[in-house]
């Protein structure tokens, strides 16, 4: 893990559900969430913020630098995740060829996946939403792993 702030390994240590869907935001760390956004660069706010499922707090600095692959990339999650594939789609082909992706493809049979397209794990993720089954729960640990690189990756662009 990188050297992320004090404020954001104490938020990602939190015990908060993976969600396929939107989820249900923690106000109870609301004010946390605030205060450790201010120290990290936008598109880190973006996924802090929808790491705890806010997903309009995230939407909200997603755009606020569309056609920029960073910020387009955590664009394209919340829209999966609201559920919205179509949208979701449009925004995974502005994002292109991210070095992310790469990475998923790499990494995801580290947690039972083959990562092919993002496109594809929207398709994934809209037939195991709300089953209950083996497959979501697969799903939720790809998308964990999401979240997991693209943070670090754009921690890591701006912490230098």
């Amino acid at each position: 893990m990188p050297d992320y702030p004090k404020a954001v390994v104490e938020l990602v240590a939190v015990a908060h559900p993976t969600a396929l869907g939107p989820g249900a935001p923690n106000e109870a760390l609301r004010a946390h969430l605030t205060a450790a956004t201010t120290a990290l660069s936008l598109p880190c706010a973006a996924g802090l913020w929808l790491r705890f499922d806010f997903l309009e707090e995230s939407h909200a600095v997603s755009q606020t630098a569309e056609g920029t692959p960073d910020y387009d990339f955590w664009h394209a999650i919340m829209h999966r995740r609201e559920p919205d594939a179509f949208n979701s789609k449009y925004w995974w082909r502005r994002v292109g060829s991210h070095p992310v992706l790469g990475q998923l493809r790499e990494r995801s049979p580290e947690v039972g996946y083959a990562f092919t397209t993002p496109e594809a794990f929207v398709d994934f993720c809209e037939q195991v939403r709300d089953t209950g089954s083996e497959a979501e729960e697969l799903a939720k640990r790809v998308q964990q792993l999401e979240w997991d690189v693209l943070f670090a990756w754009c921690f890591e662009r701006t912490a230098t």
